[in-house]
Formats: C-alpha cells, structure tokens, sequence
C-alpha cells in the first residue's frame, strides 16, 4: 500500500525546547492512523506542521507523493481540539462561508451541506447560532465543516469531545465511512478505547520523539505474552491451584462470573500449545472462561511511556 502522507526527520524547537526530535511517520492511503501520546509529546506540534500551521526547522514533508506546499491546504481537512466556530453567526451562513473558503463555489457548498445535515440530522439547526447550540452540536457543524470539501486527508484531534455516547457512536461509523470512501485519516486522541475501534496503524509520540509506531495488529503481537485468563470450577480449588503453580507461571485474575470459579492468569513457555493447557485444565473441573489476553493499546501506551 502507497502513503499519502510522510513524514522525513521532521525538527522542530520553540527557543530552546525542543517539540519535535527528527520525527519520521508515514500513513498509508485508505488508512486510519493513531496519532497518540501524553500531554506535551508534540502530536500537536506535528498536526500544524502538516496543516502548515507552523513551519519546520528541519525535515520534509509530503503529500501523495509531492513536497507539502500551500496548494495543498485544499486536500486536507483539519478538526482541531479547540473549536473555530463564530458564536454569533448562523449556522448555515457559516458553514457556507466556512465551506468557499475550501474551494467549494456557493451551489457546491450548498448541496453538499443539504446531504450532510440531512444525513446527520441536524437540518432545523441552518438558521440557530453556534451560542444557541450545545458543545456536543457545534462540534456536529465543526466536523460537516471538515469533511465537506472531501479532502484526501483528514485529521481528527479529540473528535469525540463533547459527545455523548450516541452521537460519538454516529460519528465513528461517519469516519469509517470516509476510509471506506477513499479518505485518509489521521486520529489524534487520549480514548484509547477510540483507537482500538478505529485505527489501523498508529505511532506513539513521548518527550518530542517517536518511541513507537506501526501497524496495530503487528504491535499488539509484538507486546502480547502468551498469558491466558481461566475461569475453573474444581473439586478443591486450592488443590488445583498448587497444581497449576507447579506447572506453570501463575497470577490471581480478576473478571466477572456467577460462581466461585478459580480464576488465574497462566502464562505459557514458548513450546507450550493453549490446546494443551485447556485439555488439561477440563480434566481438572469445569472450564468457564478461558481467554487469551492480548494488550490492550491502553497498556502499550502505558508501558512504552513507563520504559522511556
């Protein structure tokens, strides 16, 4: 798969701190990208570098192939954390101004908001003001805004922010919908839980440099550790449970049931095949939860932030 957008030794320092270390990323195309990191790490940073926001002291950047330069504003599609609406202007008038302002001719923007506030609901809101709305409509507006003009790149820093879980719920399946549609996204966000639904690949930014990047599923292999999650009802529990110590790597678990089943974390050498610990475990009592634990992203953000 080719990239639409990379990233080379990107620098960037504001006097003597530095914001960005020689980061390199690269998003492929068709792609959803998880742009993650603490507070402070420079994912921000980054995000104006690419919208041309800021400038970078060092390094290149390219789009679909050609050096970042300012005919590309119109190929991308930028929703930042902090909102840019006019409070006191309507909605319609705004998103219409908002909407030319990308290159869209009055008739364009027009039919294009109508299929956007239809599809999303919002029609009777045309002639409010952005004060009359909640946080959580406005950023409704913010987001038809951002993707109206069907840029190739969209960028999306905390899009949930002041939703509720249904409309966060309707704007997740609109941005699947975009990547099915042709869009590249780049997803800034501290909802891990976000990242697990949406992304595809993702790099992980701490202190201005990148200490981890790549594709989600290829990251969550890297970092899993042959540990399975059982749930055994036995005749005598603590019995089994010496057992088990003998014979494997063993930690108390804590999840949910309805009984008094033996619950433990059993980790595997590398020779050891989970076919076999389950077979061995039935033989033993009643197996009702077996799982293997795979990392979440909100654990390898933890632990690759703790490591460095």
């Amino acid at each position: 798969m080719s990239n639409l957008l990379e990233v080379k030794n990107v620098s960037k320092n504001f006097g003597s701190f530095t914001a960005l270390n020689k980061i390199s990323i690269a998003v492929p195309k068709g792609s959803i990208y998880g742009l993650l990191g603490p507070n402070g790490a420079g994912k921000t940073t980054l995000i104006r570098v690419v919208n041309q926001i800021t400038m970078p002291d060092s390094g290149q950047v390219f789009l679909d192939n050609e050096p970042l330069n300012g005919t590309h504003i119109k190929d991308i599609g930028y929703l930042p954390e902090e909102r840019g609406l006019y409070k006191s202007m309507k909605v319609g008038e705004q998103a219409l101004y908002l909407a030319q302002l990308k290159g869209l001719s009055h008739k364009e923007a027009k039919a294009k908001l109508k299929y956007w506030f239809e599809r999303l609901e919002i029609g009777d809101w045309w002639n409010k003001k952005i004060q009359e709305l909640s946080k959580g409509m406005a950023q409704k507006i913010q987001f038809v805004v951002t993707v109206l003009h069907q840029p190739k790149l969209l960028i999306f820093d905390e899009p949930f922010s002041g939703f509720d879980p249904i409309n966060a719920n309707l704007i997740k399946d609109e941005i699947l919908k975009l990547r099915e549609d042709g869009a590249t996204v780049i997803f800034s966000t501290h909802r891990m839980e976000s990242v697990e639904e949406l992304c595809d690949d993702i790099a992980l930014l701490h202190q201005s440099n990148k200490i981890l990047d790549g594709k989600l599923m290829d990251i969550k292999r890297q970092y899993k550790t042959n540990t399975y999650e059982v749930g055994i009802l036995a005749k005598q529990n603590d019995v089994l449970k010496k057992e088990l110590s003998d014979k494997f790597q063993i930690s108390e678990a804590s999840f949910k049931t309805l009984g008094n089943e033996l619950k433990l974390n059993i980790k595997l050498s590398d020779k050891e095949k989970p076919n076999d610990l389950l077979a061995y475990l039935c033989q033993q009592g009643d197996v009702c939860h077996f799982v293997e634990l795979i990392p979440s992203v909100n654990d390898i953000f933890i632990q690759t932030v703790k490591n460095h």
